[in-house]
C-alpha cells in the first residue's frame, strides 16, 4: 500500500466515510468532503500532510467548514489530529 493510500484510508475511515454515510449530514457538508477528497487524492503523501495541517490550522475557509461540521455533529480533521500526527510523522514519510 502506498503512503498516499494509507493517509486516504485513514481519513476515509475516521472522517470522510462517516460523514458521507450519515443521513444527518447536509448536502453542503457532503459536497465539502467530496471536494476535500478530490483535492487530496491528487497529492503525494508529503503534500497530503501539508494540506491536512493547512485545513486544521491556517485556512479561514477551513475554520468555517470545521464549525459547520461541529454544528452538524460530524467528525472533523481536528478530532483526529493527535492520532494523525502520531501515525503520519516525519519518520513515516522517510520510510520506503
Amino acid at each position: 500500500m502506498t503512503k498516499e493510500q494509507e493517509i486516504m484510508d485513514y481519513l476515509h475511515r475516521n472522517v470522510f466515510d462517516p460523514i458521507l454515510a450519515s443521513p444527518k449530514a447536509s448536502e453542503k457538508v457532503k459536497k465539502g468532503v467530496r471536494l476535500t477528497i478530490a483535492r487530496m487524492s491528487r497529492l503525494d503523501a508529503a503534500r497530503m500532510r501539508q494540506y491536512y495541517w493547512s485545513a486544521v490550522c491556517q485556512s479561514e475557509n477551513a475554520f468555517a467548514f470545521a464549525e459547520l461540521l461541529k454544528a452538524e455533529q460530524m467528525p472533523r480533521l481536528e478530532d483526529v489530529l493527535e492520532d494523525f500526527r502520531r501515525r503520519f510523522n516525519d519518520d513515516w514519510l522517510r520510510r520506503p
